[in-house]
């Protein structure tokens, strides 16, 4: 179960964050696999604290060898064991330590899988309403409060509380009263962290949420800066920022307040249990109840506690932090309605498994009155019905707004539909549907690596052979060490066109039965524009695909043209048939040729 986040701003509509119950459930989710290594780190650890405690009682033999007066050589066992017992919990504390530290390494791993999975699923629209900024935080700063955590506050955290756990044991043993005089210091010490728990939780979750309005704030800033500056909005955006900021750091302040105070009542609890256990001791050795070196390993064990305890109370600062942070993760992995690969089936992404088939009359998808809104007042599409028969070309045209994009990516998959059913015919192997979009991304890497995000298992030869389906061979083969040269960030910078083909070449690689083009020959009006087009033929050859048109020759060239307006499909019908119809669809011709015979020639 997981609450929705209090939004940055008014318009913003953050991730939800997990509640603390669902929160440990998936904890305990991510530690099962590996209850094993957790055993075996935690029994190591017993047996290194236990032979520890042996130092205390150790030093007071010391202290009644001396205060009998006996000889000296009558020290000689007590020290020896005493490196003993160094040796042999400095080696079981590394053993457990290191189990330890695996564990909480193989469950982190476990956790940012799981996260990216799910986040890359997401529905488009979801990410759209929260803001970049949210996701970026959780991925960056949430991610490396827990993993910080897991390498430093987990073990030592496990260690603390055996070290107390034990030690009080070792306490009771020696005499209980000693027990006894050491528990006047947890009521202070319980009171102290049930006042910072409360306040931490709080504090915590609404610093990351600060922190995450923060930095959406600088990237729309910074992203956008251009039309910042054309449209003199540079004071409006610093005001935002700093206003931001500010909140940022008021948190930060107040955290730093909190934990100082945590702090001076720890001093407090340490005084009233150090003082109870001398005064314990005084009173024991004058009645003759225990010896001088008990005393003292008395006092020395309650000493010893000073460590554990106030690592233990001290890291519930590093635990809350934590905890806010997996609660914003687990939010993520948590959330219903992913959009998994494939079609979307009412509300949840699904496939349905009609016929496999490329080509006959059979349906390869089926759009069933269709909504969609990306909020109260903001429906782009009203009950939109469409069927694509296996091997058809549908084009999708209209005006700008009219819905062709938000169709395109409820029939691929990347969103859900408010409304209605998308089914898509299942696929033999490989993703049913793929998406490719005018936004292509140019992964970091050697070209063969970029391509091979489509079937990893893939051959050079197969590489080759979507190149050449897409009309790219031959600049990939010039490119200065051919399929292994790097592009992307840092690497050979391919321009638009060429990113588009390799997008196209990813597409003949994946193989999907079903193939959704929005706008992705929009770069075809710069040069090589033929070229493009003819790339995007060809890896659409043998499927059926629905093309978001960008220019209204790649409607002519389509199997059937559908016209949207205002969410709402108001023809469809071939080239021919519509431009005669004189409807909404002529008008849009008569324009785009228009403009294009009145453009000046070069």
């Amino acid at each position: 179960m997981t609450t929705p986040t209090g939004p940055a701003d008014d318009s913003a509509e953050l991730l939800p964050i997990a509640t603390g119950a669902r929160t440990r459930a998936a904890l305990r989710t991510l530690i099962r696999p590996d209850r094993g290594r957790a055993i075996l780190g935690l029994g190591v650890l017993v047996c290194a604290t236990a032979v520890g405690l042996l130092v205390q009682p150790l030093l007071g033999r010391v202290v009644d060898i001396v205060a009998d007066g006996r000889p000296a050589d009558a020290l000689t066992l007590p020290v020896v064991l005493l490196l003993v017992v160094a040796v042999v919990q400095g080696l079981t504390t590394t053993l457990g330590l290191t189990q330890v530290a695996r564990l909480g390494e193989t469950v982190l791993a476990r956790l940012r899988e799981q996260f990216v999975e799910r986040a890359l699923h997401l529905p488009a629209d979801r990410l759209e309403r929260a803001g970049a900024g949210d996701l970026t935080a959780r991925v960056t700063g949430d991610v490396a409060r827990v993993a910080e955590a897991v390498r430093s506050a987990l073990p030592e955290m496990a260690r603390s509380i055996l070290a107390i756990v034990l030690t009080l044991g070792a306490l009771a043993l020696l005499d209980v009263r000693f027990l006894l005089a050491a528990l006047l210091a947890v009521p202070v010490q319980a009171l102290t962290a049930r006042w910072y728990v409360r306040r931490a939780v709080t504090v915590y979750a609404d610093q990351r949420v600060a922190n995450g309005a923060q930095q959406q704030q600088l990237l729309e800033t910074i992203g956008g800066a251009a039309t910042v500056r054309g449209h003199r909005l540079e004071e409006q955006h610093t005001v935002k920022s700093a206003r931001r900021s500010h909140r940022a750091v008021e948190l930060t302040m107040r955290s730093v307040h909190l934990v100082l105070g945590f702090y001076a009542r720890l001093h407090i609890a340490e005084y009233i249990g150090l003082a109870a256990v001398l005064i314990t001791g005084f009173l024991l050795v004058g009645d003759g109840a225990v010896s001088i070196g008990t005393a003292t390993a008395a006092a020395l064990y309650f000493h010893s506690l000073f460590g554990p305890v106030n690592a233990a109370l001290v890291l519930l600062d590093e635990a809350q932090s934590a905890a806010a942070g997996l609660a914003r993760l687990v939010g993520v992995t948590d959330t219903e309605g992913s959009a998994g690969p494939g079609a979307v089936e009412g509300h949840k992404a699904s496939v349905v498994d009609l016929p496999h088939q490329r080509t006959g009359p059979e349906a390869a998808v089926t759009v069933d009155a269709v909504s969609h809104a990306y909020g109260p007042g903001r429906t782009v599409l009203h009950e939109v019905s469409l069927t694509l028969r296996a091997g058809e070309h549908v084009a999708l045209v209209g005006t700008s707004g009219a819905g062709k994009s938000t169709l395109a990516r409820l029939v691929a998959g990347v969103q859900q539909p408010t409304g209605g059913t998308v089914s898509v015919a299942a696929s033999a192997a490989g993703p049913p549907v793929v998406l490719v979009t005018q936004e292509v991304h140019v992964f970091t890497g050697t070209l063969a690596e970029d391509l091979r995000l489509a079937r990893p298992d893939a051959t050079d030869a197969d590489l080759r052979t979507a190149l050449a389906a897409v009309h790219a061979l031959e600049w990939a083969q010039g490119l200065p060490e051919g399929l292994a040269t790097v592009v992307g960030e840092g690497g050979h910078r391919l321009d638009p066109a060429r990113a588009q083909q390799l997008a196209l070449a990813r597409l003949v690689l994946a193989d999907p039965p079903v193939a959704v083009l929005d706008e992705a020959t929009a770069e075809a009006g710069s040069a090589g524009a033929r070229t493009l087009e003819r790339s995007a033929e060809a890896a659409l050859f043998g499927r059926t695909a629905l093309i978001v048109a960008h220019r209204l020759t790649q409607a002519v060239a389509a199997d059937r043209i559908v016209v949207l307006e205002a969410g709402r499909v108001v023809e469809s019908g071939t080239h021919d048939e519509l431009r005669t119809a004189d409807g909404p669809y002529a008008a849009l011709w008569r324009a785009w040729s228009g403009s294009r015979a009145a453009a000046p020639r070069p």
